[in-house]
């Protein structure tokens, strides 16, 4: 069987834009973009890490434009926006990828901490798609939109309340922009939820890659691959995690509603047990 190929979104010559491209996932992605022909705007905001990263893409021969913003705010989204139609004119790729890892702490402390995280992971995704994808839909050229969830989304681990809200509202809002984009446009235009595992950025807080973790580059591996195979959720394993137990996790979450346990009952005490025999069967 043949291998399935990317859309024609993906060609060579045209127009992808990458958030949070300074780093992580983001410059992976912009790095093989650019590897594939396309010619890549990079996002992020304002200082050495974007400039190094524009730097050394340029200099491995890429066509390259830097576009400081950040995208928790809409008005330089849609200033991004304008500085790359003036470049390039119509964009072919987008991937609405900045995120911030910060902790704001519970869900009664610290509000601006709360508005400020979900500014970036939840608002600057919604801020991608209304500037970059009207013109999408008025084009007539094959477009991919791909943002950038987790599993702690669909999961809601303890630990970090704002992140799982965030990353649920990117989920549920990516779910919808699919169904939008086939009414209105059928399959010219696809959107594709990315959904890493354990993976080595700036946000596993150290210099070296723990053996658990992938690299950005295999995250966008299997992104292009899902891509090309068609999928919507594109649910990536990691060195420690197989799509089994990812799926097994997700489905008793699901269950919580569907079965009456407490919320996040994975992490109850009454529930404990229970949950270590369904894993086990």
């Amino acid at each position: 069987m043949d291998k399935p190929v990317l859309p024609d979104a993906f060609a060579a010559g045209t127009v992808a834009v990458v958030t949070g491209a300074a780093s992580g996932i983001g410059v992976a992605a912009a790095t093989r973009f650019s590897a594939m022909g396309m010619r890549v705007a990079l996002v992020d905001l304002p200082g050495a890490a974007l400039d190094a990263a524009g730097d050394g893409l340029t200099r491995l021969g890429g066509e390259i434009l830097v576009v400081p913003a950040d995208v928790s705010s809409r008005a330089a989204v849609e200033h991004a926006r304008d500085t790359v139609f003036a470049r390039w004119g119509a964009v072919a790729v987008l991937i609405n990828n900045a995120a911030t890892g910060s902790n704001p702490g519970q869900p009664w402390e610290n509000g601006e901490g709360w508005e400020a995280l979900l500014g970036v992971n939840l608002s600057g995704v919604m801020h991608g798609v209304q500037a970059f994808v009207p013109a999408m839909i008025a084009g007539d050229r094959p477009a991919v939109v791909i943002n950038t969830g987790s599993k702690q989304g669909i999961t809601s681990p303890p630990g970090n309340a704002a992140y799982n809200l965030s990353k649920a509202g990117v989920r549920s809002f990516t779910e919808s922009l699919a169904h939008a984009l086939r009414e209105a446009v059928g399959t010219r235009i696809s959107a594709h939820l990315l959904i890493p595992g354990y993976t080595h950025t700036g946000m596993t807080g150290r210099a070296d890659k723990p053996d658990a973790a992938w690299t950005a580059e295999q995250v966008v591996d299997f992104l292009l691959d899902g891509i090309a195979a068609g999928e919507f959720y594109i649910l990536c394993p990691d060195n420690a995690v197989d799509r089994g137990t990812d799926e097994k996790r997700m489905r008793w979450a699901m269950d919580d509603i569907i079965c009456g346990r407490p919320a996040l009952s994975r992490w109850h005490p009454a529930h404990e047990d229970a949950f270590e025999r369904f894993m086990a069967e």
